[in-house]
């Protein structure tokens, strides 16, 4: 054996082990193929198995719970914890034992994004306002804001959806049917600035590419009785879908600009540590729990409207 061939980068580990190390996808297959053979074993050797996996986790969790607390506790680890968090194997683990997640308005609209064909195919669809002391706030729009026995089973749909996908959601509330989403489809008609309101012309829509970001700035007015100067602030458009949201151009991290960033498939990426958020939502990816300022945003004659008052 050479030199070459001993030598490692790291303590105890060979060629050879650095070469057979299993990927983190074949190690979720394992899991997997693990939980397919317990499924077909007697009902008595499957319940000891699955208590051995319950046992395991418990014994694991008050661990991890500790490393966690400690790094999310001391500014020296914030920053490890939340690069630790971005990594798929660390969490993958860190959401089997329930320790991050993401908030429960994200978890709904993956919901709804499941049954929204469903209703779009009977002339209808739905938008998630809010979600609020265990209430899922929403508005149910063409067939599905009626009366009839079908919108009845439109709005059981809904909330069936809901309540199975999101544990913080216990029932479903229905506001009126009227145009008060944070992004919206770009032919849908918003309303009018307004000084008292603090609705404020941005781009137009065309000028916000299909699948990217677009900045732009706004002088916005001082407010309140103590009188001040205007100030200019930073926004970024995206636009997923067709349906344009407004974010202010701060990233969560360090509050770097997010315009220069990539927007791909819906994640729109920080440039400057690359951190990564839904586009439509602004939920960060990389560090769960954290979120994007979002704009309340109309779309009128062409134009994105954000109420930044």
């Amino acid at each position: 054996m050479t030199a070459t061939e001993s030598r490692s980068d790291h303590p105890g580990e060979t060629p050879s082990t650095r070469s057979t190390e299993p990927t983190f996808e074949e190690l979720a297959a394992a899991v997997d193929d693990a939980v397919r053979r317990v499924g077909e074993l007697d009902q008595e050797a499957g319940a000891a198995a699955k208590d051995l996996q319950s046992a395991v986790e418990a014994f694991h969790r008050p661990a991890l719970v500790a490393i966690v607390r400690t790094l999310r506790d001391d500014p020296r680890g914030k920053e490890l914890l939340l690069q630790l968090v971005d990594q798929p194997e660390v969490r993958a683990v860190l959401a089997l034992q329930g320790i991050v997640r993401t908030d429960p308005a994200t978890r709904a609209e993956r919901a709804l994004a499941g049954v929204r064909p469903y209703l779009q195919s009977h002339g209808g669809d739905v938008e998630l306002v809010r979600v609020e002391g265990g209430a899922a706030f929403v508005r149910l729009q063409g067939s599905c804001n009626g009366c009839s026995m079908s919108a009845v089973t439109l709005r059981e749909t809904v909330e069936e959806a809901l309540v199975a996908a999101v544990a913080e959601i216990d029932r479903v509330e229905v506001l009126e049917d009227q145009p008060t989403s944070a992004f919206i489809p770009l032919d849908s008609v918003g309303v009018r600035r307004s000084a008292e309101t603090g609705w404020m012309a941005g781009p137009t829509a065309g000028d916000v590419p299909d699948g990217g970001m677009l900045r732009f700035d706004l002088t916005v007015p001082a407010t309140g009785s103590t009188g001040g100067s205007a100030s200019t602030e930073s926004f970024v458009a995206t636009n997923v879908d067709q349906r344009i949201a407004v974010f202010r151009n701060a990233c969560v991290h360090q509050g770097l600009s997010l315009d220069g960033g990539l927007v791909s498939d819906g994640v729109l990426t920080c440039p400057w540590h690359g951190f990564t958020f839904d586009a439509s939502t602004g939920e960060c990816l990389s560090a769960p729990g954290a979120q994007l300022q979002q704009i309340p945003t109309r779309v009128e004659d062409g134009r994105v409207w954000a109420r930044v008052g």
